[in-house]
C-alpha cells in the first residue's frame, strides 16, 4: 500500500499552511512532529478527506483520494485533536452510533465494540454517560472509535493528550499492535509517545516537512553536538541565549547544569553526552522554545 502526497498545498488568504509538501508513505508507524502552526493538522485533514486542498493531490496507490469518495473514506480511521462527542451518548452507544456510520454490519458492529472498548479500558464504563468521563477518558474513547472499522490507514492527532504516563504506554503498545500491514500517521507534542513506536519521524516547519528518517538516522544529525555544561548562575542568561538549550537544573550550590545542542564545544569543560529526539525537536524549534 501507497499513499502519495504531490505538491501539497493549502492558502489561507495569503498564508501557506501546507507549502507544496511531497511525501511517500508505505505500511508503517510515522511520527509527525512540529510546533504549534507548523501546518500538522492541517496536512491529516488533507489526508483524510476533511479538507480539500489549494492544489496538489493525494493519491492512495495511484488513485486520487477524492475521486475515490467513499471507497476511501472507507479505509480512514481519524482521531481529530478537538474530537465531538455526544455527552448523553453511553460509551456502547456512541461506538455503536459511529459504526453506522461507517456502514458495519450490526452484528459485528456490537462484537468490535466490546472487544475496543475493553482494549482501552473502558470495559467496566461502557453503560456510563460520556459527560461523566474524564478526559483521559474520552481520548481513549475517541481512539477507539478511530479503529472500529479496522481502517487501512490510521491518522491520529494529539491522540495522548489527557492520558497519564499508564495509559500513553497502553495507547503505544495497542498503536504497535494495530500497525502490521497499514499505514499510522501519529501525531503529537510528546516526543517520547513516538520515539518509541515510529518506524519514522517527519518534522514538519513552515507548512513543509523539513526532514524525515528513522529516529537512530536523526539523531545522528546531531551526534557529538549534544554538551553537558555546568556554569554559574550569572552566566546562565549568556549560554542559554548563545545556544540552544533543551534542558536546565539549577543546584544547591549556585550552579546549573545545561544540556546543549551546538555543533561547536560551548566552552572548555563541556562533555559530550548521548544525543535524543527531543534534543533535535527543539534544535530544529528554538526559535519557539526561546520565545
Amino acid at each position: 500500500m501507497n499513499l502519495s502526497i504531490e505538491r501539497l498545498t493549502k492558502k489561507y488568504g495569503s498564508k501557506f499552511a501546507v507549502n507544496e509538501l511531497s511525501l511517500n508513505l508505505n505500511e508503517g508507524i510515522y511520527g509527525l512532529l512540529g510546533a504549534n502552526g507548523a501546518g500538522k493538522t492541517t496536512l491529516m485533514r488533507i489526508i483524510c478527506g476533511v479538507l480539500t486542498p489549494t492544489s496538489g493531490e493525494v493519491k492512495l496507490n495511484g488513485k486520487n483520494n477524492i475521486n475515490m469518495g467513499e471507497e476511501y473514506r472507507d479505509l480512514i480511521g481519524y482521531l481529530p485533536q478537538n474530537f465531538g462527542y455526544y455527552p448523553d451518548f453511553t460509551a456502547k452507544e456512541f461506538m455503536l452510533y459511529i459504526a453506522s456510520l461507517k456502514g458495519l454490519m450490526p452484528r459485528f458492529a456490537k462484537e468490535k465494540t466490546k472487544e475496543l472498548l475493553s482494549m482501552v479500558g473502558l470495559e467496566s464504563v461502557v453503560n456510563r454517560k460520556i459527560r461523566t468521563f474524564s478526559g483521559g477518558m474520552k481520548q481513549r474513547l475517541g481512539i477507539a472509535q478511530a479503529v472500529l472499522n479496522d481502517p487501512q490507514i490510521l491518522v491520529l492527532d494529539e491522540p495522548t493528550v489527557g492520558l497519564d504516563p499508564k495509559e500513553r504506554v497502553r495507547f503505544r503498545n495497542l498503536i504497535s499492535n494495530f500497525s502490521k500491514d497499514k499505514i499510522v500517521i501519529l501525531s503529537t507534542h510528546i516526543v517520547s509517545d513516538v520515539e518509541c513506536i515510529a518506524d519514522e519521524i517527519l518534522i514538519m516547519k513552515n507548512g513543509n516537512v523539513i526532514t524525515k528518517n528513522s529516529v537512530e538516522g536523526l539523531t545522528k544529525e546531531i551526534e557529538n553536538s549534544v554538551w553537558k555544561c555546568t556554569v554559574s548562575e550569572s552566566q546562565e542568561d549568556y549560554f542559554c541565549n548563545k545556544y540552544c538549550a533543551v534542558n536546565l537544573q539549577h543546584s544547591r550550590n549556585g550552579f546549573v547544569d545545561l544540556r546543549i545542542v551546538s555543533h561547536e564545544k560551548p566552552m572548555d569543560n563541556a562533555i559530550n553526552v548521548p544525543s535524543s529526539l527531543e534534543d533535535l525537536y527543539l534544535y530544529y524549534f528554538q526559535d519557539k522554545v526561546k520565545s
